[in-house]
């Protein structure tokens, strides 16, 4: 064997919430022989990736941190990207990660040995044997760039929002902003008043409701160090009121007129010209796609150095970029804020398991785990937010810390199994964990609010969104059920017996 392998039990991939969970979870269940590995040279995942002007979360703070990690000092009720990064990186340090992180280390296979019973992980600096691996590369790590002929001859810059150029000084340019995603909205108020114009191309009008955000005071902050059950408290109304909302987007989507009616009455405080308000109200049921918050996007569309084209970006010519309407639009820059590969994740195409497939081609037809952690042919294999673990109302960190709960269940029933053994999803749980999520999802708004959204992939199917409430999916991965498991050993070798080695290494092949 050419490549020297460091072997380890748990591999972990990724250092963003789920990989930076999943070590602090390890370490509390006693396993201290992980290694995580990142690509980039610090912890923070999407939150270090995504530094674009305005970059904020949509949930707020207190319920968009650890319930194991909670921190007073939130600034704001919904805080910005600086501090969430700041809040990973203290969680790294306090609880003993940093050792453990391989920085640099962009895998690049991850492949099931079956004869030995654990997989072979190459990485851009070093090769890993690993028992057991969990992936938390996360959905939004990977941008989507659009196939549009003519971008790759503009002459000026291009650059996606998840990979923002801030050597590139926007004011007095003029830009075009391709999208109306949650980045776009938090994007378009931060840069407009920069710019000397900013060209929005909306392909769909979103739904978008107020951001009740504001600064936490230092007497709020004071009280929840000196009691942190009023932390606590803040995060446990916080999370109720959103679980109370869930039957409205899963079983009784005509229940969300009247937030439709409040998010165009928050448009109209803002957008007074009849024709621009038309172009932004949706078609669609609000909720099936993403709710944004923002409490300045539609006052900085209604500035006259902004238009808005009612239609998508088809093609580039020279500076001059062209919308599917025919409108035109001379530009220095362009912003991409079109998405990430979310439904066919890059990290599929480099593992190959039990079979000698890749993940990517096992989930051709559409993305398919086990309670959202597990997929049939990948032994001791396991992903953080896997398919129908997203949320379209609250935080995914309630999702991700169920997911660490299975993740740690796992981990012991191979120590009371013992000896080199895996456990691999049974094609028939899958199947049946799935057609259970699907059926569910035929009520849902986000199956039948009448639009198209990134929650589904390319045969109309969602595999990204969770069709229940957050407490229910905890109970439904609280523990793993051995049942859905096959038990994997690696083959026994039997005693040679004087004059009969020929038919017991034919037994001992056999019996394995």
């Amino acid at each position: 064997m050419g490549q020297q392998y460091e072997h380890v039990r748990v591999a972990v991939i990724g250092s963003g919430f789920g990989g930076l969970g999943a070590a602090v979870r390890l370490r509390r269940e006693g396993i201290t022989d992980f290694v995580v590995l990142e690509r980039a040279d610090s912890v923070g995942g999407t939150w270090r990736d995504n530094s674009y002007p305005g970059c904020a979360c949509d949930v707020p703070s207190h319920l968009y941190s650890f319930s194991f990690a909670p921190n007073p000092d939130w600034p704001r009720t919904f805080s910005g990207q600086e501090h969430i990064r700041a809040y990973l990186e203290y969680v790294t340090d306090v609880f003993g990660i940093r050792p453990h992180i391989r920085f640099g280390h962009d895998v690049l296979t991850m492949r099931w040995n079956t004869a030995e019973l654990h997989w072979e992980i190459e990485t851009s600096r070093g090769a890993f044997t690993v028992d057991v691996v969990v992936s938390a590369t996360g959905p939004l790590s990977d941008p989507k760039t659009p196939e549009i002929p003519g971008l790759d001859g503009f002459p000026g810059k291009v650059f996606h929002s998840a990979r923002w150029d801030h050597d590139y000084d926007l004011r007095g340019k003029r830009v075009a902003m391709i999208g109306t995603g949650a980045s776009a909205i938090q994007i378009v108020p931060s840069i407009q008043p920069l710019v000397a114009k900013l060209t929005l191309f909306q392909r769909t009008a979103p739904w978008v409701m107020p951001r009740v955000d504001r600064a936490i005071g230092a007497g709020e902050r004071w009280l929840h160090r000196r009691l942190p059950l009023t932390g606590t408290a803040r995060r446990g109304l916080l999370w109720g009121i959103r679980e109370l909302q869930v039957s409205a987007f899963t079983k009784r989507p005509n229940q969300l007129g009247l937030i439709e009616s409040l998010a165009k009455a928050n448009m109209a405080k803002s957008i007074k010209d009849p024709a621009l308000r038309a172009k932004l109200t949706p078609s669609y049921r609000i909720g099936c796609k993403r709710i944004l918050l923002s409490s300045d996007y539609y006052p900085a569309l209604a500035r006259p150095n902004v238009d808005v084209v009612a239609s998508g970006l088809t093609e580039v010519r020279g500076s001059t970029v062209v919308a599917a309407d025919g409108t035109e639009a001379e530009v220095d820059a362009i912003v991409l804020g079109t998405g990430f590969h979310v439904t066919d994740m890059p990290i599929a195409d480099r593992v190959v398991g039990a079979e000698g497939a890749t993940l990517a081609e096992a989930w051709k037809d559409g993305m398919e785990s086990l309670r959202g952690a597990t997929a049939a042919g990948f032994p001791n294999w396991m992903t953080i937010i896997g398919p129908n673990t997203g949320l379209g109302n609250s935080s995914m960190i309630l999702m991700i810390e169920s997911q660490l709960n299975y993740m740690a269940d796992y981990l012991r029933q191979l120590d009371v199994l013992g000896g080199r053994v895996a456990l691999g999803a049974r094609p028939s749980a899958v199947h049946a964990w799935n057609r259970l999520v699907q059926e569910r999802m035929k009520r849902t708004v986000w199956n039948t609010g009448g639009c198209t959204s990134w929650y589904l992939d390319a045969s109309g199917r969602n595999t990204t969104i969770w069709p229940g409430t957050t407490g229910e999916f905890r109970r439904q991965t609280r523990t793993v059920d051995l049942a859905e498991y096959e038990v994997v050993r690696a083959p026994r070798i039997p005693a040679a017996v004087p004059g009969t080695g020929a038919v017991a290494a034919a037994v001992g092949e056999e019996s394995a």
